[in-house]
């Protein structure tokens, strides 16, 4: 085996420590990327052709295998013409959180300051 820097050996891959809820979503996210293909009658192998993977790599996405690149799973979902909800995963309209921590650090006040 060969890593990116061109030296051969063995290499273990560092096991990726995913949060439940996480988990469960990438599994619904592959769950649903099947469903999709499904209901518009494409094969896995023609579904990984138009997304330029392998159809391994497909398998992988549809059981939602956290270390399957997001490139992978944008790739598949743009040959499903999926992408828009993709680019919406983080915005900050959805950010509840992150709005509520904003606001709590608004001013009580707001005073101008006087110019002679």
């Amino acid at each position: 085996m060969v890593n990116i820097y061109g030296v051969k050996g063995d290499f273990m891959k560092q096991k990726l420590y995913l949060p439940l809820p996480a988990a469960n979503a990438l599994k619904k996210l592959g769950a649903d990327i099947r469903d999709a293909r499904r209901r518009r009658r494409i094969t896995m192998a023609l579904l990984a052709e138009r997304a330029r993977i392998t159809p391994d790599t497909l398998k992988q996405i549809e059981k939602g295998n956290s270390a399957t690149s997001i490139g992978g799973y944008a790739s598949v979902l743009f040959s499903l013409g999926m992408t828009d909800r993709l680019r919406d995963i983080a915005d900050v309209r959805h950010d509840f959180i992150g709005q509520q921590l904003e606001e709590e650090n608004l001013p009580k006040r707001v005073r101008h300051s006087r110019k002679k």
